[in-house]
């Protein structure tokens, strides 16, 4: 493999360093982030152990670290309250099918366009999500979990009066140390840092007194996961595909963007598609371990990179590590507070809460705020799979607004002066009643084709012998575009006139060709130049009517006007007076 290139034991030695400090600050994470979502924190591990090496085995970028992260959360923990674990599994299997097509598709690089307001959007709204579910495990509050913000909220604020005040103590200490631990002991992960101290605190201390893992889901079992194949139906599958899609969809999001991350960091480029296949692969195998929704994680993967990472073998280590700390440890496991994890996951939340670009795009006051707003209100208040749904469809909307605000379709004419052409040389007075000549500026789609069509139409008060039109501005034609040129070509053909195209490009002149318009139009009639289209005009032209016509719109017209004459004067002499007629 390339990425094994040149490989030697140093390179080894740097990929065992820095798989060893990711898997440790993994642990934690994984646990948190499956209890945030609903699950039993086992599930957690075992994603982050199998997802996490087969990311690093099959994906595309040789420093991303795969496994369960924060953006999941409120998606996953909606599809457990609605659906149940069992159907997860199926949702989860679900999407890394879609990953996969995804992949091979090569879809990788459109994923990467999905409008920033959007992705700002859902991610803040997933911050906050995350934040205030953790207030709970912070104030040690016992509350039932719903799937709607709203009730979440009402149900923390009947229940405040049963603050327990051990909880709040774990959490602040645990909350202290993850701020004062990079300050302090920047070569210890924060993570690991703040569950230890805040643990050994309450194990010494505090014990029996605060909820624990062991205490609310068991004991973590110390075992290798078992393999067992989720429930599939037919209705099941049918229940699960909009939510799979989702998820499909945030983890390319996710995993794309921190690929991209990884190779600001090293200087290097990821391969997108294949990205996505491992990312598709990785959530397919998954769900036989019990394994939730997993993807490329962030900041795990710049802790990989800074810690000295070389090959994908660092990703591979690291859910060893993990895998090694579960089978020896996983019974300590069971002691650690719930309030520990709560200021992780705030802090998770609070990194992730991309507040800085959501305020810039708020100050701006566009349409793109609108779009981020709506998008942000419907993650928390509704739920992510609306919110993404409608935020690419008011994103698609707008786009097409804009296009169609700077499309534009103006008569132009010959400025002598400046040797180009101009629309504001077209006046009354001065106009060639037989050559029309037009410059479209854009792309001429669906949002703008009826438009262009009735621009012509409805500058052209008669029917000029010749129409050209300058395309040389198009960049991109769509079959409904092509539709409405078809239509004014047979429009013009009909009456008797002739259609030139001057400078069309690439993409507009194959879809020309396929539909079978290059061909009506005339292979004759495409020019490269306005120049040559224009001299090509005057041959198709009645000179005849050039005779007395003080237009005078082209140089030729002058002289055009002066041989007419002097032909029209021959011939009266030859008709009238050499005949004696």
């Amino acid at each position: 493999m390339k990425r094994f290139q040149g490989y030697t034991m140093a390179h080894f030695q740097k990929d065992l360093i820095s798989g060893f400090i990711v898997g440790v600050i993994a642990l934690p994470l994984g646990m948190a982030f499956a209890i945030a979502s609903g699950v039993n924190p086992e599930y957690g591990i075992y994603t982050t152990i199998v997802a996490g090496i087969l990311i690093s085995l099959f994906g595309g970028s040789k420093y991303q670290i795969g496994g369960p992260t924060g953006a999941f959360i409120p998606i996953l923990l909606g599809i457990v309250l609605t659906y149940g674990y069992e159907n997860l599994l199926v949702a989860g299997f679900l999407s890394g099918i879609m990953l996969v097509l995804f992949g091979v598709l090569r879809l990788g690089s459109l994923i990467k366009f999905i409008p920033r307001p959007v992705t700002i959007g859902f991610t803040a709204g997933i911050a906050v999500i995350i934040f205030a579910g953790q207030i709970p495990n912070f104030l040690g509050l016992n509350v039932r979990k719903h799937e709607a913000f709203i009730d979440n909220m009402k149900e923390i604020w009947t229940h405040l009066h049963d603050v327990n005040i051990y909880s709040v103590i774990i959490a602040s200490i645990g909350l202290v140390v993850l701020l004062l631990a990079p300050k302090v002991a920047p070569k210890i992960p924060s993570p690991l840092l703040s569950l230890v101290v805040s643990s050994l605190f309450s194990f010494f201390l505090l014990e029996n007194k605060v909820a624990t893992i062991g205490s609310v889901y068991g004991e973590i079992p110390n075992t290798l996961p078992h393999v067992s194949v989720p429930h599939f139906t037919l209705e099941h599958i049918y229940e699960m595909i909009r939510p799979a899609f989702v998820i499909a969809m945030l983890g390319a999001i996710e995993s794309l963007l921190s690929a991209v991350v990884a190779d600001g960091m090293t200087g290097e480029k990821h391969h997108s598609n294949r990205e996505l296949i491992g990312q598709g692969i990785a959530n397919i195998v998954t769900p036989f371990f019990g394994g939730i929704p997993a993807t490329g994680a962030i900041a795990r993967t710049a802790t990989n990179i800074k810690s000295g990472a070389t090959s994908p073998l660092s990703g591979i280590i690291h859910g060893l590590v993990v895998l090694a700390i579960l089978l020896v440890f996983s019974p300590y496991a069971s002691h650690i507070p719930l309030a520990s994890m709560a200021p992780i996951l705030m802090i998770v939340a609070w990194n992730m809460s991309e507040r800085k670009e959501f305020i810039h795009v708020l100050k701006m006051k566009s349409a793109d705020s609108i779009v981020l707003v709506i998008t942000f209100v419907l993650t928390i208040f509704v739920n992510l799979t609306i919110a993404v749904e409608v935020g690419l469809i008011l994103a698609v909307l707008l786009f097409v607004k804009r296009m169609t605000d700077v499309f534009q379709v103006f008569k132009v004419l010959p400025d002598e002066q400046k040797k180009k052409v101009s629309p504001r040389m077209v006046e009354q007075g001065r106009d060639c009643p037989q050559i029309s000549i037009y410059t479209i500026d854009g792309p001429l789609f669906f949002g703008v084709a009826q438009m262009f069509e009735q621009s012509i139409m409805s500058t052209i008060n008669h029917t000029p012998r010749v129409l050209i039109l300058r395309m040389s501005k198009v960049p991109y034609m769509d079959q409904t575009g092509e539709a409405n040129l078809a239509s004014l070509v047979e429009h013009f053909q009909s009456k008797g006139g002739i259609i030139f195209v001057s400078g069309i490009q690439q993409q507009p002149k194959e879809m020309l060709k396929r539909c079978g318009l290059y061909d009506k139009i005339g292979e004759e009639n495409f020019f490269e130049h306005t120049g040559e289209a224009l001299k090509t005009a005057f041959l198709h032209i009645n000179q005849t009517q050039c005779v007395g016509c003080k237009h005078f719109a082209f140089s030729e017209c002058r002289q055009l006007c002066h041989i007419q004459a002097e032909q029209a004067v021959n011939h009266f002499k030859t008709e009238y007076v050499g005949g004696n007629k």
